[in-house]
This record gives C-alpha cells, sequence and structure tokens, in this order.
C-alpha cells in the first residue's frame, strides 16, 4: 500500500505558533501530529509514504528522518493538493493512493476505509461525516454528487481530508503548477465516480485553530487519570498547581508557584514563578 500525507501549508490561522514550528508537528499530548499519522499510516500496510514539505521544510524534512518507507518531496511553490499528488506520481506504482491531510487528529479505521475503495468501482473513495461546520460534500445514493450548496434530493456531510484514489485519477492532473483537486473531483463527481464511506462516531479534530488544537486534547485528557501529560526532563518548580487537563514536552521549566489550567506546553518553553495561565499554549 502507498500513501501521501500533505504537509506543505503555512498554518496562518494558527500564527504566530506557527511562526516557530510547521502545523503538522504541533505535538499532540506531547507527540508531533506528523508522527502520529505516519505511524496510522505505516499500521495499515504503507510501506510508501511520500510527505510533502514547503513552508519550514527544514523542520519537516528533520522529522521524517530514517523514517522507513518515507520519501520526501519538496515543493519549492505550493501546489494544492492537486499539484503535489501529481508531482509525486513517479513515486506511484499501478493501485490505490492513500491521501491524508497533515493537520487533522483522527482515530478513523483506515482498514475499512482502504478495503470499502478495493471492492466498489469507484475511482475515488471519500472518507466523510456529519460535522456540520464543514458541512460542503454533496452526497446521493451512496455516491458524491458535488460540492457547495445542496439541492432537494440530496444530503451534505464533511470531508474528514482523508481519500483513496485510483492512480489513473492522479494521472489527470496536469502535471506542472498549482491544482485543486476538487477541481476534479467536481467532474469525477457528475460521472459518479466518486464513493464514500460514512465515519460518524470515530475520533476526528482538525487543528486548524489554537481553540481547535487545545479542543483536541481536551477530548483526549479530560476523562483520564491524571489528565495532564508531561515528558521527561521537565523542570518543575516548588508548589506548581496543575488543573483541569494539559500537556508539557520535554526540557520545560514551570516556575515555582505557576499555577496552570487547561494549558498546552511546547518545548524549551519558560514559565515563570508564580505565573497564571488558563487556556494557553506556551511556546
Amino acid at each position: 500500500m502507498q500513501a501521501m500525507l500533505l504537509a506543505a501549508g503555512f498554518g496562518t490561522r494558527l500564527r504566530p505558533y506557527t511562526l516557530v514550528r510547521p502545523k503538522p508537528l504541533f505535538p499532540i499530548c506531547n507527540v508531533p501530529l506528523l508522527h502520529i499519522l505516519l505511524e496510522k499510516l505505516a499500521a495499515v500496510g504503507c510501506q510508501k509514504i511520500v510527505v510533502n514539505s514547503h513552508y519550514l521544510a527544514d523542520q519537516i524534512a528533520a522529522a521524517v528522518t530514517d523514517r522507513p518507507g518515507v520519501i520526501l518531496q519538496h515543493e519549492p511553490e505550493i501546489l494544492g493538493t492537486g499539484g503535489s499528488l501529481r508531482q509525486a506520481l513517479e513515486h506511484f506504482t499501478d493501485g490505490p493512493v492513500l491521501v491524508m491531510n497533515g493537520d487533522i487528529y483522527h482515530e478513523i479505521d483506515l482498514c475499512h476505509l482502504l478495503e470499502a475503495h478495493v471492492a466498489g468501482s469507484s475511482a475515488v473513495t471519500m472518507a466523510l461525516h456529519n460535522y456540520p461546520r464543514f458541512n460542503t460534500v454533496r452526497v446521493r445514493n451512496n455516491r458524491v454528487c458535488g460540492f457547495g450548496k445542496v439541492e432537494a434530493d440530496e444530503s451534505l456531510l464533511a470531508f474528514t481530508g482523508i481519500h483513496v484514489l485510483n492512480r489513473e485519477v492522479i494521472e489527470q492532473i496536469p502535471a506542472d503548477g498549482f491544482f485543486h483537486i476538487i477541481d476534479l473531483y467536481e467532474q469525477l463527481a457528475q460521472a459518479g465516480q466518486i464513493g464514500f464511506v460514512r465515519v460518524d462516531g470515530s475520533f476526528w479534530q482538525d487543528i486548524g485553530t489554537p481553540a481547535d488544537y487545545l479542543d483536541v486534547h481536551r477530548r483526549l485528557l479530560e476523562d483520564k487519570t491524571p489528565a495532564w501529560v508531561i515528558s521527561k526532563q521537565v523542570e518543575v518548580g516548588e508548589g506548581v498547581e496543575l488543573s483541569g487537563w494539559g500537556a508539557v514536552e520535554s526540557s520545560a521549566v514551570i516556575g515555582s508557584g505557576a499555577q496552570l489550567n487547561r494549558c498546552v506546553v511546547w518545548k524549551n518553553a519558560i514559565i515563570t514563578p508564580g505565573e497564571q495561565l488558563a487556556d494557553r499554549i506556551i511556546c
């Protein structure tokens, strides 16, 4: 099995945090999201994974060094999902390609998605769910029929950022420059060539904003005991109070008497003695 993990974006809505770290490397409970997603792909048998890079590309490159089966594709210009897939075509053999956005945390059953694609006749199979905030995919009779404004006999679902497509689909993308994959998917949808699998109930969270990023941690930690994940080599002063939930990466320093509530503390961050912080990302 082969895959592509999209990791080239700017993460504009996550500034100022993305000024120092690209979005796919944001830690989720102290583990870089990119590493979590690579492990999920490897777990379903993806032996070849193309990871693209553009913004803060040196950090992406360092994160995948020595990762077995990973091919780094640096893109001097942003190409969009379609353009990135087309540039990666030389790395793909015949057969389906599993494509995943690098800015989502999820627990979707990828095996089920792959099996559904192989068993079906669609050129593309999308993982969809009902997520009103992002519901833009028009569906009818187990087929994707378009994107945008829904018609009378259709329903709207949200795209999870995970899809499987045949190599022949990638071959239809223009060879050079930026290409929005939805432009091609509109044509394929009209031809009845896009199927979907519903993944309602599976844990899924976009990390596109600071609030979304914190919310991933809330959902993962608030019912756990303890509800804080603290890496090794963290310096914690006397009288520190940790409430709610949170995570602290290695080499962080939390000064004496500091109070943290629902916070994510990144590597090498310094929290001064007595500081009181809530609902914050500290880097």
